[in-house]
C-alpha cells in the first residue's frame, strides 16, 4: 500500500511541477535557514563547552557601589579573594588568577622579536582549570616559581621554528629591565570558541617578583591586595555544589573581608560579588576589563526564534499552498470515494505526500548549505570554519523538528481534502467551510506578522549600529597610525631614544603630528585610582586614568571647555591634571569652570585641575563614558598616534619603520589604523545586524510564496464572479482591486499584531547599549508599509492575470 502511495505522489508531483517546484522552494529555503542559525547558535553557544571541568567552574564579578551609586560593574576582583574562599568555604575545591602579561618577547640566538598581548600570568592550577593541554611539559610544575613560560604550539614555531623549545629561555625587555623566562611547556593551539584567547602563560610568580624587584613591594600585593582589582578569578566547585548558593553567602562574606576597611568606610564604599559559569561569560558578560569582545546571549536567542519564526511561515506555504489547489483534485477525491476508498487512506495518502515534499526539500537544504556555508562564515566573520558542521544534539533537535512539523503542516491539508462530500463534488456543488477560510486568513495574518516585527527589527539594528558608528566620539580618530611604543629601554635612558625619534617621524611628509599616551580610543583604561576634591565630606570616585604628552589634546582635537591644556611653558605641569566633564561633575564641582585651579587628592598626590575637556568615548558607545583624569607624563609609552595623510600611507608606514628600526632596534615595529580598531568593539553587533536583515529578507520571500497560493486559491474560488463582472463592464482595475483588499487587510491587521511585539523585543535588544537611538512609530509604519507593498505586488500578479482572462472561458471553466 505504501508503495501505491508513493506512486501516486510521486505521480502527482510530476503533473504539477510548477506547484511542487514552489512548495519545495519554499521549503528548502526555511529548512537552510533554520541549519544556518542552528550552526551559528550552536557555535556562539559552544564557548567554553570543550573543558571538562566547564560546569563546575564560575568566575568571579566585582561591582562597586559608593553611597549607594554604581561605581562599576568589572570582570576582575581582588588578587585575595579567590584563595581566601577556598579557605572559607568548604564547597570550593580549587581556584585560578589571571591578570594580563602583555610581553615584548625575543628568541635573541635566533634574532626574533614579537610584541605579544594575549597571554597572563596564571596560578600553576589554570592549566587544569582552563583546559590547558599541554603537549610537552609537565602540568604539575609548568607554572611553579618564577620565571617560566608555556607557550602554544603556533607560538613555539614562530621563536624556535623547527628546534626543540623546552628548557630554551626567551627574554622580555620592559622599563624595569630585561628578564628571561624558561619555556617549561608547549600546549595544542587554545580553542578558539573560548571568552579567553590564550597564547602563552607566564607562572604567577613571576609577577610577585616583577613587583618585589621593581617597585619595592613588601606587601605581597599579588596574594593579599584588596583594593587591586585587575584579576580573573576563577573557582573550581566540588562535585554537586550549588554555585547560587555560594552566591548567596557572599554579602556577608564582603562585609567579613572588604568593608570593614578603613577605605571602605570612610568613602562609604560597598563592593558586591557575584559568580557566573564559565560556559555563560561568552554570551552574557560585557563588564568592565572583559579579556575579549564578547557576544550577546539576547541576540543569539532573538535569531534562534527567527529560525522558528521562518520555518513556520515555510510550513504555513505548504497549507496554503495544498488549500489553493484544492479545486483541482476535488474531483479526484469524489472519484476515489465513490470508489470505495476510506478518508483514512486518503489522509495517509495526503500526509505521504507532504512527508515526500517535505524530504526532498530537506535534501535541497542540505545541499544548499554545504555549499553556501563558507559564504555564510565568511559572512558572520568566521573564517577560520571551512564546511557546515553542528553537534549531534542540534541535528536531533533539526531532526525532531521536521518530522514533526512535516506531519503537522501535512495534517491540516489532509483532513480537509479528505473530509469533501463526494456526491456534492461530483455535482460540482464545491465550497470550502468557513472555518477554513478563518484558518487560512489567520496563518497569512501570523506570517506577516512576523514579517513586518523582522522588517522593522531589521530596521532598528541597522539604525543602532549605524548610530554607533557615526555619532560623534568628542575626539578625532580618522587618519591614526598607532604604534605600540617602544619598551626595551629603561626610565633614564627612554626620553633619549623617543624624542630624536618623534622629531625624525615629523620630518616625514605624511605625518601631521606624533603623539604619546598610556591608551587610545578603542582600549578599555585598566589604570585607575580613587580621586576626591580637598574639602571636608568629599568622597572618593574612580578615575580612569590617562597618561598624555603635551600633544595629545590637540592631535585628538579634545575640546577644552574650561582652562587650558598641558604646556611646556609650565614647569610644574607635572603636578596638575585634566579632567573631563564626567569627573567634574562626580567629584561635585558646581561648574566646569569652578574646577579650573581646585586642588583634587589622587592616591597620595595633590594635583591642580588645569583644564576641563569635553566628555569623549574612550570605548564603543555599548558603554558609558568613565571619569576620566589626564596626568602629564611626556615619558609614557603605552602607544604612539601619528595622524597621517592619505595620498601615500605605504610609503609612509615603510618611512616610519625605517626611524624605528633606527632609534628602536630591539623593539618590534608593530601597528593598527585606529578607526579599524574602535570599529571591532561594534564587530558583534554588525553581524548580528547582517544576519539579522538577510534571515529577515529570506523570511518575507518565503512569506510572498504563502500569499501567491491564497490570491491562487482565491481566483480559483471567484472564477465565475470574475466572469460575471466582466460581462457586466467592470474594468480590470476595479476587478484587480476586488481580489487585493482582503488581503490588504489582512497586512493591516498583521501590522497592528507586529508592533507592538517588535517594540517590545527590539527595545529590550536595546537596553544593552548605553547610548542607543529611539524607536520612533515611522519605523514600524515604514515597515508596515513595505510589507503592504511587497503583499500587493505578490497579490497583484494574480489578480491581474485574472481580471485579464477572458469572461467567456471563466464562465465556461464553471
Amino acid at each position: 500500500m505504501f508503495k501505491n502511495y508513493l506512486k501516486i505522489a510521486l505521480r502527482d508531483l510530476k503533473k504539477r511541477k510548477a506547484y511542487a517546484v514552489l512548495n519545495i522552494l519554499g521549503l528548502a529555503i526555511g529548512l537552510s535557514c533554520l541549519l544556518l542559525i542552528f550552526e551559528y547558535v550552536a557555535h556562539e553557544r559552544s564557548y567554553d563547552r570543550f573543558q571538562d571541568l566547564a560546569d563546575r567552574i564560575v568566575r568571579l564579578r566585582l561591582d562597586s557601589y559608593r553611597s549607594g551609586e554604581l561605581l562599576w560593574k568589572s570582570a576582575t576582583v581582588y588578587p585575595a579573594i579567590a584563595p581566601t574562599m577556598k579557605k572559607d568555604f568548604p564547597e570550593v575545591e580549587g581556584f585560578c588568577r589571571l591578570i594580563d602579561a602583555e610581553l615584548l618577547l625575543s628568541n635573541d640566538e635566533r634574532d626574533v622579536k614579537f610584541s605579544e598581548t594575549k597571554g597572563y600570568f596564571a596560578d600553576p592550577a589554570s592549566l587544569r582549570m582552563l583546559a590547558v593541554n599541554l603537549q610537552k611539559g609537565n602540568p604539575a610544575t609548568a607554572l611553579s616559581g618564577p620565571d617560566k613560560i608555556v607557550i602554544s604550539e603556533t607560538m613555539a614555531k614562530k621563536y624556535f621554528g623547527d628546534e626543540e623549545p623546552m628548557g630554551k629561555r626567551l627574554t622580555v625587555r620592559d622599563p624595569q629591565g630585561t628578564w628571561t623566562y624558561e619555556v617549561t611547556g608547549v600546549f595544542h593551539d587554545y580553542p578558539r570558541n573560548s571568552h579567553l584567547i590564550i597564547e602563552y602563560l607566564v607562572s604567577y610568580a613571576t609577577l610577585g617578583k616583577i613587583i618585589r624587584s621593581a617597585w619595592g613591594d613588601t606587601t605581597n600585593a599579588t596574594e593579599t591586595s584588596w583594593g587591586w582589582y585587575d584579576f580573573y578569578s576563577y573557582v573550581l566547585l566540588k562535585p554537586g555544589a550549588d554555585w547560587k548558593a555560594l552566591e548567596a553567602k557572599l554579602p556577608a562574606f564582603c562585609d567579613r573581608y572588604i568593608h570593614s576597611r578603613e577605605f571602605a568606610r570612610n568613602n562609604n564604599i560597598r563592593n558586591k560579588l557575584s559568580l557566573l559559569p564559565m560556559s555563560d561569560i561568552h554570551l552574557y558578560s560585557n563588564y568592565n576589563q572583559e579579556a575579549e569582545v564578547n557576544g550577546n546571549g539576547r541576540a543569539v536567542s532573538f535569531l534562534f526564534l527567527i529560525a522558528f519564526f521562518i520555518i513556520g511561515i515555510a510550513w504555513i506555504n505548504y497549507i496554503n499552498l495544498a488549500t489553493a489547489r484544492s479545486m483541482e483534485r476535488a474531483r479526484e477525491i469524489g472519484v476515489r470515494k465513490v470508489l470505495g476508498a476510506l478518508r483514512v487512506d486518503l489522509i495517509r495518502q495526503f500526509l505521504i505526500e507532504s512527508v515526500l515534499l517535505n524530504v526532498i526539500a530537506l535534501v535541497v537544504a542540505l545541499l544548499t548549505v554545504s555549499e553556501l556555508a563558507p559564504v555564510f562564515h565568511q559572512f558572520i566573520g568566521r573564517t577560520e570554519v571551512a564546511g557546515f558542521s553542528m553537534p549531534v544534539s542540534y541535528w536531533l533537535g533539526t531532526l525532531t523538528i521536521f518530522v514533526v512539523g512535516s506531519l503537522l503542516a501535512g495534517l491540516y491539508p489532509a483532513f480537509v481534502l479528505s473530509g469533501y462530500q463526494p456526491v456534492l463534488v461530483l455535482k460540482g456543488v464545491f465550497k470550502n467551510r468557513r472555518n477554513s477560510q478563518t484558518l487560512r486568513k489567520g496563518l497569512i495574518v501570523a506570517q506577516f506578522a512576523a514579517s513586518v516585527a523582522l522588517i522593522a527589527g531589521t530596521m532598528i539594528v541597522y539604525r543602532q549600529v549605524e548610530f554607533m558608528r557615526r555619532q560623534s566620539l568628542g575626539a578625532n580618530i580618522n587618519q591614526t597610525l598607532v604604534l605600540n611604543a617602544a619598551a626595551s629601554f629603561s626610565d633614564s635612558l627612554y626620553q633619549n631614544a623617543y624624542q630624536p625619534f618623534k622629531n625624525e617621524a615629523l620630518s616625514i611628509n605624511g605625518i601631521k603630528n606624533l603623539t604619546a599616551s598610556s591608551s587610545v580610543m578603542g582600549k578599555e583604561i585598566y589604570w585607575t585610582t580613587g580621586g576626591r576634591r580637598l574639602v571636608e565630606g568629599a568622597g572618593t570616585i574612580a578615575l580612569y586614568h590617562l597618561g598624555v604628552d603635551y600633544d595629545f589634546v590637540p592631535s585628538y582635537n579634545l575640546e577644552l571647555k574650561a582652562g587650558r591644556n598641558f604646556s611646556e611653558d609650565f614647569t610644574t605641569d607635572d603636578k596638575t591634571a585634566l579632567l573631563n566633564e564626567l569627573a567634574v561633575k562626580q567629584l561635585g564641582f558646581e561648574s566646569i569652570e569652578s574646577a579650573v585651579n581646585q586642588k583634587i587628592r589622587r592616591g597620595r598626590d595633590t594635583l591642580t585641575v588645569v583644564g576641563v575637556v569635553a566628555n569623549f568615548h574612550q570605548q564603543g558607545l555599548q558603554k558609558a563614558i568613565d571619569p576620566i583624569i589626564m596626568l602629564l607624563r611626556p615619558d609614557i609609552r603605552g602607544y604612539y598616534s601619528a595622524k597621517i595623510q592619505t595620498t601615500d600611507v605605504q610609503g609612509t608606514i615603510a618611512a616610519l619603520q625605517k626611524i624605528w628600526d633606527k632609534h628602536f632596534p630591539a623593539d618590534p615595529f608593530s601597528f593598527f589604523f585606529l578607526d579599524e580598531l574602535f570599529d571591532q568593539q561594534y564587530r558583534a553587533d554588525m553581524v548580528f545586524g547582517k544576519v539579522f536583515g538577510a534571515f529577515a529578507f529570506l523570511a518575507v520571500l518565503i512569506a510572498c510564496f504563502g500569499l501567491l497560493g491564497l490570491s491562487a486559491y482565491n481566483v480559483v474560488q471567484r472564477t465565475k464572479e470574475i466572469g460575471v463582472r466582466k460581462v457586466l463592464g467592470a474594468s480590470v482595475v476595479s476587478i484587480a482591486g476586488l481580489l487585493s483588499k482582503d488581503f490588504v487587510k489582512l497586512v493591516l491587521v498583521a501590522n497592528l499584531a507586529a508592533w507592538p511585539i517588535a517594540y517590545f523585543a527590539m527595545n529590550r535588544w536595546l537596553q544593552d547599549f548605553a547610548y542607543r537611538i529611539e524607536i520612533g512609530l515611522w519605523v514600524f509604519a515604514l515597515a508596515g508599509g513595505v510589507a503592504l507593498l511587497i503583499a500587493l505586488l505578490t497579490v497583484s500578479t494574480q489578480a491581474i492575470k485574472a481580471a485579464l482572462a477572458n469572461p467567456v472561458e471563466a464562465l465556461r471553466y464553471e
